[in-house]
């Protein structure tokens, strides 16, 4: 069964964003339960720091002894921090999906897109 996180919101193509920072930011990564479908993951391709994305859009991929899957944006929003450690160590996604493993950090457009997103018990119904 895979770890889904309650404070966390979540989208149908597996990612998480954890809430809003003092800074204004959230934090998105792949769930559990996806880094488990991929596999080991080998690669991830992360957008430049002030890159801006639409809800919904592709910001980058990750790719896995299996297969290359799109990384879709839960949120509107410009690319604030990127996880610079999946350069030298891919496998953080594996090992720690919603610590070390994080992808971006982002600074939404709005932060009313956060209600349009899954929550742990929504997400839990989508995947079982």
């Amino acid at each position: 069964m895979s770890n889904i996180p309650a404070e966390l919101k979540y989208t149908a193509e597996h990612e998480w964003v954890a809430a809003v920072t003092a800074e204004g930011t959230v934090r998105i990564g792949i769930t559990d339960h996806a880094q488990d479908a991929l596999g080991d993951v080998v690669y991830v391709d992360l957008p430049e720091v002030g890159e801006s994305f639409d809800a919904e859009s592709t910001f980058g991929e990750i790719e896995s002894t299996k297969s290359v899957s799109d990384l879709f944006c839960p949120v509107s929003g410009e690319v604030v921090t990127v996880n610079d450690a999946l350069d030298t160590d891919p496998s953080l996604v594996n090992s720690d999906p919603y610590g070390e493993g994080w992808l971006i950090e982002l600074h939404p457009n709005d932060e009313g897109d956060l209600e349009n997103l899954l929550t742990a018990d929504a997400y839990e119904q989508e995947i079982a």
